[in-house]
């Protein structure tokens, strides 16, 4: 490998949201890696940082054909730069989107298990969480579309927020899924809101489709969340972009974001982006195989010294999803458990929709010897 993936950072000291917890802690819960940024990057940080001024940044059409040769060349799919708008994060963009596109107490629908922070920004708006569950057979996760086309025939829901790839439980979604989903929200008149900031982060041999390319119709009802920000871990540059192909659902999105002044960029942001996408491949290709053995790492370590646990398969992000229902029917006090006797700190699924009570999600983005450090105090905390 031409980068180190090994290297120990100590990043505690830092003001680091996952780190910021005791001594003997070894934090392994939010989306955030263990990695350094692609030197790439930090040098165009550099570079910008050198020229000494910060002042308001605009936004050139440099990064908007960035975004757009990024999609054509990795993921086969042609936006249009026109239809690009600028935000400073994904999940500012969703929280802004509900407030604009949907009425208080107007239900928006999510699949869950689902990211935890879709139940923020639909009930801090004022808006109902409908919950629409993913069915499991005890091996994999997937729509059930009985279910969901009954959620999205209440006229109460205007909205469905789609995670794709699918975090917690890794899932990349197929294009004849997609556009079913897709033709199931244009007969109910529901606008979808497709969070893709984990689509970099497929296995080396996987491929997500955007849902706007699934079908015209994905395209024309569908409002779309991306950056460079989780597969490049850069998330406190707040940077990312919402593509919208139908114009006049983009000018509504286009004013939401700018009324709520998440539409400007900071001093960073735009040359973080452009640097990400036009030299950052090399690195993200070296950092999915890097990934992909640590998951390989965890699973066969847990199915030989902790059979009474289950990892769900993972085909995207760098979250593993870990059905712990043999041992237990309430993973918030095995978590807590864990917590308390070995210092290892993981995510409990009931955060994630009521259908995770039995499930811990582990972060593997991080070096193997770390790993090996969590996965050896998983079995203490378990074995207890």
């Amino acid at each position: 490998m031409n980068y180190d993936f090994d290297k120990l950072v100590n990043r505690r000291g830092t003001n680091s949201l996952k780190w910021n917890v005791e001594e003997n802690e070894l934090p392994m819960w939010v989306a955030d890696m263990d990695f350094e940024t692609a030197p790439e990057i930090i040098e165009a940080m550099h570079t910008r940082l050198m020229h000494g001024v910060f002042g308001y940044s605009d936004i050139p059409e440099e990064w908007s054909e960035a975004y757009v040769k990024w999609w054509k060349d990795r993921h086969q799919f042609q936006m249009e730069k026109d239809a690009l708008i600028f935000c400073t994060g994904v999940v500012p963009a969703i929280s802004s989107i509900v407030r604009k596109l949907t009425t208080p107490a107007e239900k928006v629908l999510i699949q869950t298990p689902v990211y935890n922070i879709f139940f923020n920004s639909i009930v801090n708006n004022g808006r109902q969480v409908l919950q629409s569950p993913l069915a499991y057979d005890g091996v994999n996760f997937d729509v059930d579309f009985e279910r969901l086309e009954k959620d999205l025939s209440d006229p109460q829901t205007s909205l469905m927020i789609l995670c794709n790839p699918h975090n917690p439980v890794g899932k990349i979604w197929s294009r004849e899924t997609l556009a079913r989903i897709g033709e199931l929200c244009k007969k109910y008149h529901v606008t979808v809101i497709s969070d893709e900031i984990h689509c970099d982060l497929t296995a080396p041999e996987k491929f997500y489709i955007p849902f706007a390319a699934a079908s015209d119709i994905c395209k024309e009802i569908s409002i779309t969340c991306i950056a460079p920000t989780k597969a490049f871990n850069i998330a406190g540059l707040q940077t990312s972009a919402v593509y919208v192909s139908d114009e006049n659902l983009r000018h509504k999105v286009w004013r939401g974001l700018n009324t709520d002044e998440v539409a400007e960029p900071n001093a960073f942001a735009i040359d973080v982006a452009i640097a990400a996408f036009s030299r950052g491949e090399n690195w993200l290709d070296e950092l999915r195989e890097y990934i992909q053995e640590n998951k390989k790492v965890a699973c066969t370590y847990i199915q030989e010294k902790l059979p009474e646990l289950y990892v769900v398969p993972s085909e995207a992000t760098y979250l593993l999803w870990i059905d712990c229902s043999r041992i237990t029917k309430d993973t918030k006090a095995l978590a807590d458990r864990i917590r308390e006797r070995t210092g290892l700190y993981l995510s409990e699924g009931s955060q994630y929709g009521s259908n995770g009570n039995e499930f811990l999600r582990l972060n593997v983005a991080c070096p193997r010897e770390r790993l090996y450090d969590g996965l050896e105090r998983l079995k203490m905390g378990i074995d207890v």
